[in-house]
């Protein structure tokens, strides 16, 4: 007699992660291991892009009353708002296929990250 241990919803407690992680997908080229790289590989180029931006953002708008350390904080904006606007973008635009590495994502990273950055260097900064 076979003794199988269950766990919650009926699924086996045996049962490995590592054979769910060699499961190919649509492309028999990918696996899941790959997808999950390509993803930490967007999410990076994704930060690397919001901090291009806000820097760029700092030299299009030039603020004369600008005290020293707001490079910093406006990099720090500037990734946040892309990984935020990535998310999104992905969430958005990639519905049926989520991969951090495609056009919604980095769509959404540019657009959120050079909100971010204007809100900073334009908006916020001119009320204070």
């Amino acid at each position: 007699m076979e003794r199988e241990s269950k766990v919650r919803g009926g699924r086996s407690a045996d049962r490995s992660l590592d054979c769910v992680a060699s499961v190919p997908l649509a492309d028999p080229g990918f696996t899941r291991t790959h997808t999950t790289m390509q993803n930490w590989i967007g999410i990076g180029i994704w930060i690397v892009l919001g901090v291009l931006i806000s820097l760029g953002m700092k030299a299009l708008i030039k603020r004369p009353e600008e005290t020293e350390g707001h490079t910093v904080v406006l990099a720090v904006l500037g990734a946040f708002g892309a990984l935020i606007g990535g998310m999104l973008g992905v969430g958005i635009g990639e519905f049926f296929d989520p991969r951090a590495l495609s056009l919604g994502g980095t769509v959404g990273a540019v657009i959120f990250a050079s909100f971010m950055s204007w809100l900073y260097r334009w908006g916020i900064r001119t009320l204070i």
